[in-house]
């Protein structure tokens, strides 16, 4: 009880300590002796969470745009003043694989990691001691929903900024296309007829119910078993379902000019891409990663070996540019393991500076915005962040001497020392606007960054440790990933659970699962909000109902 009088909790964006008093019968000691530790205990976490939200708010982060309240969105992931959080593993695993390979003699070789230069060559390159204050010039576009939906606008209004009712009916259209050929070459379905758009709105809708109600099939909607939902399963038959379900199509036919793996989804990624930019606009503050899509841990832990050998394996990877005021995914990327070409995933992960691909792809629509971009190992590198100044985008990235691209970097910044360090003790050298920073905190972790200044410092409170100093750059880039963490570990309760075996249609429900987020994202910063205040759980639900058609959501724009 006493190690929760020390902790606190985030609600909304509001900071309400928590404490929990113990009421005792002291045979022996006075009940005043207690009171003045339980009121230091007190004073102390009020002033530790209330420098916590005073930093957490200069970095203009959003404290719970896509959670709900409650217990479960409460905790500021960052700060940790309430215990431990999973804001630190995206760095921490870096950290982990460089001491691994120390530990084992693996790691860099003696001259550095492959690329880095020696002291006298890095002071020939212009890497020095000798720090200067930069500035990032203000930020050149507005932030926010590009367009105002009404108080009334539904969960459906908000999904079909997204996915409109055009591209649904290009998927009755292909679909039925599809059909029609399939029969024509192995024979007549008799139990097949052209499917319709409601009923197309319906198939997507009972697909998407596996996102709310966990199953381990979409069809176990109609057994008599423990997931069926009766509510839903009299709108269509589960036959009508398996036909559908059988022939669906995006794009039914590859046309002559179309030679890349995702044929039969990248029409409807591109119009998807175009929806994100034109429905809203990032803040300043970016990050490029690859989102948490694994399979659901439950589901793993329950299931047989029988069942795992039949889940094939993901033949593609997913990267996302992502607003880190909101959660809002902006633009997708997806590579294809057997993709061709030296862009293929295969060759990405044998080569990091190829990595660079992936964010100029993603970053293409930023050029000359004075956006700040943070990035994980595999993408950080000298010439990559170089390129991107030269474009007006910033960046702020982790460092790895055995997973980033290290070409150019001073090798004595890239080595661990053997003399004992400090909690928060760093160094930092720079060339021209960039700075190299390496600090330790129970581990050395570098960063590279033209986005902040290094003489400016900054600080990471925790709880208990209290406030261990670092550069400026140091914390954003850990306050904002840790934002984007607290995103993953929300999203992974609301990925649609249907799992098929062709990668083209989990790549399919994959992003349907982001639209949807994204759509409750606007929701939340719209005027319907404050009408109904949904949680992501109820938003679920309503579209679900919604698309099925089972409540009016006549169109409100």
């Amino acid at each position: 009880e006493r190690e929760r009088e020390r902790e606190g909790r985030w609600v909304g964006r509001r900071c309400v300590p928590v404490f929990f008093f113990v009421i005792s019968f002291p045979c022996v000691a006075s009940p005043l002796a207690s009171v003045e530790p339980m009121a230091e205990c007190g004073r102390k976490a009020l002033s530790l969470l209330e420098a916590a939200r005073s930093r957490y708010e200069s970095l203009q982060i959003s404290d719970d745009v896509f959670g709900e309240s409650g217990d479960d969105s409460s905790e500021n992931p960052f700060y940790s003043t309430s215990g431990d959080s999973n804001s630190d593993n995206y760095a921490s695993e870096s950290n982990a694989d460089e001491q691994r390979a120390g530990d084992s003699g693996g790691g860099c070789p003696p001259g550095g990691p492959p690329g880095s230069v020696s002291n006298t060559q890095a002071e020939e390159e212009g890497w020095s001691d000798v720090l200067r204050d930069i500035t990032v010039p203000p930020y050149k576009d507005t932030y926010g929903p590009a367009q105002k939906m009404p108080a009334t606008a539904s969960a459906m209004d908000f999904f079909q900024l997204f996915v409109p009712d055009n591209a649904i009916q290009n998927m009755v259209t292909q679909t039925n296309m599809y059909a029609k050929k399939y029969q024509e070459r192995f024979g007549s379905d008799e139990g097949w007829c052209n499917v319709t758009l409601s009923e197309m709105k319906a198939f997507l809708g009972y697909v998407t119910s596996t996102s709310i109600h966990r199953c381990e099939s979409v069809l176990s909607i109609w057994s008599s078993g423990f997931f069926s939902n009766k509510s839903i399963a009299l709108i269509m038959t589960q036959a009508r379902f398996e036909k559908i379900l059988k022939y669906f199509h995006i794009v039914a036919f590859r046309s002559s000019h179309s030679g890349q793996g995702l044929y039969k989804i990248q029409p409807f990624l591109d119009s998807l891409q175009q929806s994100f930019g034109c429905t809203f606009r990032p803040s300043q503050t970016q990050v490029l990663h690859e989102p948490l899509i694994d399979e659901d841990p439950v589901f793993i832990a329950t299931c047989t070996e029988r069942e795992l050998r039949k889940r094939k394996k993901r033949k593609f990877s997913l990267w996302v540019r992502q607003c880190t005021a909101t959660g809002f995914i902006c633009q997708i990327y997806v590579h294809l393991k057997e993709g061709p070409g030296p862009d293929g995933l295969d060759t990405l992960k044998n080569k990091p500076q190829l990595h660079s691909l992936v964010a100029k792809q993603l970053c293409q629509n930023l050029s000359g915005k004075n956006a700040i971009i943070f990035t994980g190992p595999s993408i950080t590198s000298l010439n990559l962040f170089e390129e991107f100044e030269k474009q007006d985008i910033y960046c702020c990235g982790l460092l790895s001497s055995r997973k980033s691209d290290c070409t150019g970097l001073p090798q004595s910044m890239l080595a661990n020392t053997e003399l004992p360090q400090r909690r928060g003790q760093y160094q930092t050298k720079m060339k021209r606007n960039m700075s190299l920073i390496c600090w330790y905190n129970k581990g050395n972790f570098r960063f590279l960054s033209n986005a902040y200044s290094p003489s400016k410092q900054g600080v990471i409170i925790k709880r208990k440790s209290g406030e261990i100093p670092c550069p400026l750059a140091v914390e954003a880039f850990a306050a904002h990933l840790s934002y984007i963490c607290k995103y993953d570990d929300k999203y992974s309760k609301y990925f649609i659970f249907h799992k098929p075996n062709k990668t083209w249609q989990q790549v399919f429900w994959l992003t349907i699962s982001i639209a949807i987020n994204n759509a409750y994202i606007l929701y939340k910063m719209s005027d319907a909000y404050h009408m109904k205040r949904y949680s992501r759980a109820q938003f679920g639900e309503r579209l679900v109902r919604e698309l099925l058609g089972l409540e009016d959501c006549s169109p409100t724009r």
